[in-house]
This record gives C-alpha cells, structure tokens and sequence, in this order.
C-alpha cells in the first residue's frame, strides 16, 4: 500500500489552515477534531477540483498538488464547521430551565 504525496500534503495544509483559524479566533474547543477533518478533506478535495479546472488554479504547485485550491478547499471546511456551530442549538445553562 503506497500514500500519495497529494494525501500527505493535503494533511499538512489542513493543519495549517487550522492552527491558523484557533489562532484568529482564540479557541476551538470540542469543534477542534470537525476542524482538522474538514480542513483536511476541503484540501485534498480542492486539489481534485482544482486539477479538474486547470487555468489560474496551476499557478501555484508543490509538483502535482495544487495549493491555492487546497487552500481555498480547506477554508471552505472550515468554515463550514464555523457556521454549523453558530447556527446549531447550544446547550441550556445548568439549572436554567423553564419556569
């Protein structure tokens, strides 16, 4: 069994992309682990498209992976996992319940 470099470095960007959103945001909590999954999936899954596409998104490589849409892919799961958990239910306050 072999992994493809396009794995690897789909991965590394989606670690990147990740640290760089706690950082901005100052905290991840338990959505941390649906952050790097997404980001990762978003990157690998933006190199695809991106090879699909060709044109702009060639300009930028690291030999066949593709980084402006694997970036673009994995801000994009990111930030899915962002608007998931504002617009979810949050949870009710200890002893706060209705009167």
């Amino acid at each position: 069994m072999e992994i493809g470099p396009s794995f690897v470095l789909a991965a590394l960007m989606g670690i990147f992309w990740t640290s760089a959103a706690v950082l901005v945001r100052g905290v991840a909590g338990a959505r941390l682990a649906f952050l790097l999954l997404l980001a990762v999936t978003g990157a690998w899954a933006g190199d695809a498209i991106g090879g699909r596409l060709g044109g702009l998104f060639d300009l930028l490589r690291i030999g066949d992976f593709r980084v402006l849409p694997a970036s673009i892919g994995a801000l994009a799961g990111i930030l899915l996992v962002v608007v998931v958990s504002v617009l979810g239910p949050t949870r009710a306050e200890p002893g706060a319940g209705p009167d």
